[in-house]
């Protein structure tokens, strides 16, 4: 084999798996790019999620720039092998990318906590959706009113 065949050979293989990774990032990317009510579809398969006070949701109520707003969730579990949180979803209302973070969880860490930082584009609700171990879905809202947007 000739050196410039292997050369040829390489390349055109790199384009085949770039191209690959690339069809592949535009079908998770198109996922985030839905609205509120479809990405809460998405997340719970359509399943009934109700409020919980066992959810503690801390943001600012006035955010002086949305570009780095303060997110906690807290849920009271016992985080046993039988009773646990999941996952940790934080999402938005009004933002393009609805889904800001998708947190899983397991027994092992001991706490249903996850904190973060997130763009809001505009005044908007921060919703906290919960999944626990038995497969029901909880959640908390709160309203952040932002006075710089963050993702303009």
């Amino acid at each position: 084999m000739k050196r410039r065949d292997f050369i040829k050979g390489v390349f055109a293989t790199s384009a085949m798996v770039v191209s690959t990774n690339l069809m592949a990032e535009e079908k998770v990317i198109g996922a985030n790019d839905l609205s509120f009510d479809a990405a809460v579809k998405a997340i719970t398969d359509g399943k009934e999620v109700k409020k919980s006070d066992k959810i503690k949701l801390t943001v600012p109520e006035i955010a002086e720039n949305g570009a780095v707003v303060p997110v906690k969730v807290e849920v009271k579990s016992p985080m046993t092998e039988e009773d646990y949180v999941k996952s940790i979803h934080v999402l938005n209302t009004k933002n393009g990318n609805t889904r800001c973070a998708d947190v899983m969880l397991t027994p092992a860490n001991a706490k249903g906590y996850f904190s973060t930082r997130i763009k809001l584009s505009e005044t908007q609700d921060v919703v906290a959706l919960v999944e626990l171990s038995d497969g029901t879905f909880l959640n908390a809202a709160k309203s952040v009113k932002v006075t710089i947007g963050g993702c303009g």
